[in-house]
This record gives structure tokens, sequence and C-alpha cells, in this order.
């Protein structure tokens, strides 16, 4: 069941809504001795996690399937950085990081449990009820497994969007009235709250594909200042349109010079780089855009942002990481 981008959170009884968690989408399922761990596309997480299969195994309930997210705790969030380390192909590796830095396993939706093996066939009316009496009964006395939350309340939704960050990125709405919805989106709304910053454009890569024969910008290169005066890759913005590629192009090359980037530099050593990751022209730090983006952490745009305007007002050494700081709640309190 997957959910639809809206810009707006849906108003009627209909609606029930939950936290937007940052983490692994996953369904987990236990038939007796056997988990299985399955992402959004597909793919097995049972490797990369030992301690859920552990966990699971040790609930009273000896069949069940749950609709869920992965996450793991940092301080008083959730790290979405340190939840990538744990996709790791090396099986030391992981289980030393699955001692480390453990992954909770999140609860929104129970799908078949010993009681009703059909519960997806079910209404979300019946089918929330049944979770919370499934997660009383054995969540209980777990340090893995956590109910999320939810509400009914159209005020407590824009207050926990209003709030998101440190591991919750918005709201979730899910009709209340509907089975199940695997394969579709017609079911389940997703909404987060956008943000905007003010970035110095320190390089940018050329398109894959040339406009009337000749090599045009594809993406713009992000950076913020730290306190230490280096300026860091944060992230990047390809929503370009297409008939100010070329003349943006023009622009670009004519302030090509090194280093750009004096902090952290794109196409950095990692095991997700690529050999177009590295290749990127740096620029004179002279240009500022103003972006819009969902999410930051770990001093890095988690997706790829908007553009809004460029910022020729805006000198390039007042775009700086504090720009960025925010309170958010406790998303830790959502959990029960």
């Amino acid at each position: 069941m997957e959910a639809r981008s809206v810009e707006a959170i849906p108003q009627g009884r209909e609606w029930q809504y939950e936290p937007k968690w940052d983490g692994f989408r996953c369904l987990l399922s236990r038939d007796g001795d056997k988990v299985d761990l399955r992402s959004k596309s597909g793919e097995t997480l049972a490797r990369y996690f030992p301690e859920l299969v552990e966990a699971a195994l040790k609930l009273k309930a000896p069949s069940f399937v749950l609709d869920g997210e992965i996450v793991v705790p940092h301080g008083k969030g959730f790290s979405f950085d340190e939840l990538l380390q744990r996709i790791h192909p090396a099986a030391s590796r992981v289980k030393k990081l699955s001692q480390e830095t453990p992954a909770l396993f999140i609860a929104f939706d129970l799908l078949a449990s010993p009681k009703d093996r059909d519960l997806a066939a079910q209404p979300l009316n019946e089918r929330r009820p049944a979770l919370e009496a499934f997660a009383k009964g054995h969540f209980k006395g777990s340090a893995t497994f956590r109910l999320s939350a939810v509400t009914t309340s159209y005020a407590t939704a824009q207050k926990w969007l209003a709030q998101s960050g440190g591991g919750c990125d918005g709201v979730i709405a899910k009709r209340r009235d509907l089975p199940y919805q695997p394969g579709n989106r017609e079911g389940m709304q997703k909404i987060k709250k956008f943000r905007s910053a003010d970035c110095v454009v320190g390089g940018f890569r050329y398109a894959t594909n040339n406009i009337a024969g000749r090599k045009v910008v594809g993406s713009l290169l992000l950076g913020l200042y730290d306190d230490a005066g280096l300026l860091h890759h944060v992230g990047f913005t390809s929503a370009i349109k297409q008939q100010q590629k070329v003349a943006l192009t023009d622009k670009l090359e004519a302030l090509v010079a090194p280093p750009g980037f004096t902090g952290n530099a794109p196409g950095g050593p990692s095991r997700w780089s690529t050999e177009r990751s590295a290749q990127w022209c740096p620029l004179k730090p002279k240009l500022v855009i103003e972006v819009s983006y969902d999410h930051f952490s770990g001093m890095r745009f988690r997706h790829g942002t908007s553009i809004l305007r460029w910022r020729p007002d805006k000198s390039p050494r007042q775009c700086t990481s504090d720009q960025l700081k925010q309170k958010a709640a406790d998303p830790t309190k959502l959990l029960a």
C-alpha cells in the first residue's frame, strides 16, 4: 500500500492521521520459526536487521503480518544516515552494527494475526483496533517493537506536520473505510513540510543529453558555510527549466575555477559513489540560490531540491548551515 503525495492534509471523518516516519518501509511477517522482512521494492531486508528477526521470533504470536517502518534511534530522534549504514554487504559489519545501532520496528498496520489471517480485507477502522490489541498483547516488554501514534483530529495532524523533524518528516493520512490497498495509492496520502534555504552554487554537472549539439548544465551543486568558513557540499537541484539551460550554462562556465567546495565535496569516497558522481565542475562562490527542501540531516539535503529564485541580493557568506537549524518535537513521544 503506497501513498500519493499531496500538498495539504485532507479533512473528513473518513480519514485518520499518523506520523510519517523517516525510515525503511517494511512488511514484517512471521510463520512459525520463519521471519521475513520485505522492503517496498520487494527486496528482503532480513539479513541486514538480524535483531529484528530475533525480536520477532520472541513475540508470543506464532504468525502475523505487520506493516511498518524500520528506524534507528539516535538521541531523541532517529537517524536515516545510520539506518543507511545498516545496508552493508559484509556479514561481520552487519552483525557489528546490529549491536551498535540496533533498529526499531514501528508498526502502523496489521494485515494478518493468529485470530484473522485475512485482516487486510477488512477496513482500516477494524484493522487499527486489531493492531492496538495485538501490540498490547505482544509488544509489552519488547525493546524492538513500537506502536505508531494515530489520531482522527485534524488539528493534531496539523501540529505533527508543523513540528516534523528528527525522524518524523510529515503526516500520513489514511482512509478508515477502505481495506488494505496493495499496489495503489487510493487509500493513503502523504504530506511533507517543505522549507527553504539560501545556498551557494559551488559547482555543477553537465546533463547527459546535449541541446543543439552543445553540452548544457544538468544539475547545480549546493553548498553551505560552516563556522570555520568552509563551504560544504550539501545537495543538488536538477529542477532547471529546459529553455534556461543554455544561458545558465554560459553563466556557469564563466565562473569555473577550483576548488569550488573547500569542505566536504561531491563524489567523496563511499560505496554509493559512482564514476559520474565525481565528474563535476567547481565554481567561484559567486551565485546564491534559494531552494525548497523537505528534509535535512547529516549536513545533507535528503532529496533533490526545487529552485525558488536566484538571490543576487544575498552575499554567499551569508549562506550558513545555521539557517537550517530547527526545533522539532521529540518523535519518540509518538510511539507506544
